[in-house]
């Protein structure tokens, strides 16, 4: 069985303004990430190069996305949940198979830092 958390962080946003502010996050949490014509974004991680690209669909709130850094690579599922004028954002992170307990538990305290920063993004957007 594989490692996995699930992160859930509640926005002062509705579903439809939280889903759109994800979308939009990565230049306002990482100087320079950039977005190519195939819809990856790529920047400088904190494991070197990275890239990611969402899979999204509004209707019904999944923002699954793949994550490419050159340690490794995730397939992240995520889904914005409307929660009254809120919205509850939920990422289930597998831990990817080359790395190790130590490197995924140090990645989850990175990852976690990363989404409080997205929390402050979108609740400003």
């Amino acid at each position: 069985m594989t490692r996995s958390r699930t992160i859930t962080i509640t926005v002062k946003k509705k579903t439809g303004d939280a889903f759109d502010a994800i979308l939009q996050a990565p230049p306002k949490m990482i100087p320079d990430a950039k977005i190519n014509d195939d819809g990856w974004w790529s920047f400088t991680g904190p494991h070197g190069k990275a890239k990611l690209k969402f899979n999204e669909n509004k209707s019904l709130g999944i923002l699954d996305h793949q994550y490419v850094d050159e340690e490794s690579k995730w397939d992240v599922p995520m889904r914005v949940v409307s929660n009254g004028d809120f919205s509850d954002v939920v990422i289930t992170l597998n831990k990817p198979d080359e790395l190790t307990d130590s490197q995924f538990d140090q990645r989850m305290t990175e990852i976690g830092d990363m989404v409080l920063s997205m929390k402050n993004i979108i609740e400003l957007t």
